[in-house]
């Protein structure tokens, strides 16, 4: 394996060598970029046979592997490419894992510093962004819409930390999450109608509950002819809508200024004729400038972390107090009682699997200091149920021609 990642790693510099002396750009040109390495691998082949480099013997493989390092991401790529790995992180240059179904695993992948900084130099290439001593953070989408998070020293001990979440292409609606086993079919026909009633809904769950691939399950339920902005901190929605624009957050540039918040996105968003805002996750200060917007009759929906579906409302009735000495719980609550209509919370269980938890409606009222709620599907043993709960504020589904109780009232699948 040795004499492998040699031969490679030399042949990977003859094509580099071959790529300046006639100033092409393999990045955007996957054929020439194979027809150059197996050119070189050809020659090295040739060359080995007459002198003490080591053989090759796997040529497929090899090539594969230089034209990863050339075009893609080096020895990470292959992890990118398997559908069944959903992350890979490198805590240090011998201590590359990866998670398949929930479950982490040590790989046999070992780096050199130098590839690691390499490694993260060309997966920020695309995006515009950087990470240095004096923003030793990133956060930044790759060409293929997985998130890249990075850390450097001297906020890590020694070495570089990369985290690389990819996302599920594969499930794009609430079907296909019913066909995945995350929801029943009675929980999907109800999400559906909530999302065509236009409610504002908050999904939540904790880190890899989730959260992205069912709100853009939900989000794709939504009428074809509705007009979408969604605003993230790095691009992580994958809608499919016709009409739909996405933003997301900027960084500020080396002198400082140039940063765009997620705060300012929101409030750029609702001068775009936004049938439904959607936002990527709130974390702090911009959850009250969401709930304004809500309050301005937009509908909506937005991710946060949280343990359960109730800590979600506490959660949500928080942070927008951190926008300042003038904001208070005397606003804060009761616009979250009257704004949010529905939370989704997700969950990853000890297998792995990722599954709706339960699904509460806001009551639109507040009591002892909380946002009520009433539970409308919960897990009991296992199984996903409706205890036959209706919703408190029907207004938005009877403007809908809707009747929950339609959905709520039939026999669990």
């Amino acid at each position: 394996m040795v004499g492998m990642s040699d031969a490679v790693r030399m042949i990977t510099e003859q094509v580099r060598l071959r790529v300046r002396r006639e100033s092409v750009d393999l990045a955007a040109d996957a054929a020439l970029a194979e027809s150059y390495v197996r050119d070189e691998v050809q020659r090295y082949s040739e060359r080995a046979l007459g002198s003490a480099l080591p053989l090759i013997h796997d040529e497929e493989q090899a090539a594969r592997e230089a034209v990863a390092s050339l075009t893609g991401f080096g020895a990470l790529q292959p992890y990118l490419d398997d559908p069944e790995i959903e992350e890979v992180w490198v805590n240090s240059p011998t201590r590359v894992f990866v998670a398949r179904a929930g479950v982490p695993e040590l790989t046999t992948t070992v780096l050199a510093e130098r590839e690691v900084r390499e490694l993260v130099e060309r997966m920020l290439q695309s995006s515009g962004r950087r990470v240095d001593l004096s923003s030793p953070f990133v956060d930044a989408s790759l060409p293929d819409g997985s998130r890249l998070h990075v850390v450097i020293p001297d906020v890590t001990a020694r070495f570089w930390s990369l985290n690389i979440r990819k996302f599920s292409r594969r499930i794009r609606s609430l079907n296909q999450l019913v066909a995945a086993g995350s929801l029943n079919r009675q929980a999907a026909e109800f999400l559906r109608m909530c999302v065509l009633a236009g409610q504002n809904i908050l999904v939540s769950g904790a880190t890899q509950a989730g959260k992205t691939t069912m709100l853009n399950a939900l989000i794709g339920a939504a009428r074809e002819r509705e007009r979408i902005v969604t605003v993230e901190e790095t691009f992580e929605l994958d809608l499919r809508a016709r009409d739909v624009v996405a933003m997301q957050c900027r960084q500020p540039s080396l002198e400082g200024t140039g940063e765009i918040t997620l705060r300012r996105l929101i409030k750029e968003a609702l001068r775009m004729r936004p049938d439904r805002l959607v936002v990527g996750e709130v974390r702090e200060a911009e959850s009250l400038d969401l709930l304004i917007a809500l309050n301005s009759g937009v509908p909506g929906a937005c991710s946060i972390h949280a343990n359960s579906g109730r800590d979600a409302l506490v959660k949500l009735c928080t942070l927008p107090l951190l926008a300042g000495r003038n904001i208070d719980s005397s606003f804060v609550l009761p616009t979250v009682a009257s704004c949010v209509d529905i939370v989704v919370h997700c969950e990853m269980d000890r297998h792995g699997r990722r599954r709706l938890a339960e699904v509460l409606a806001v009551t639109g009222q507040v009591r002892d200091g909380q946002v009520e709620a009433e539970a409308l599907f919960e897990r009991r043993a296992g199984e996903l149920w409706a205890p036959g709960v209706q919703p408190a504020k029907l207004e938005k589904f009877r403007a809908a021609g809707f009747d929950p109780a339609v959905v709520l009232g039939a026999v669990p699948a």
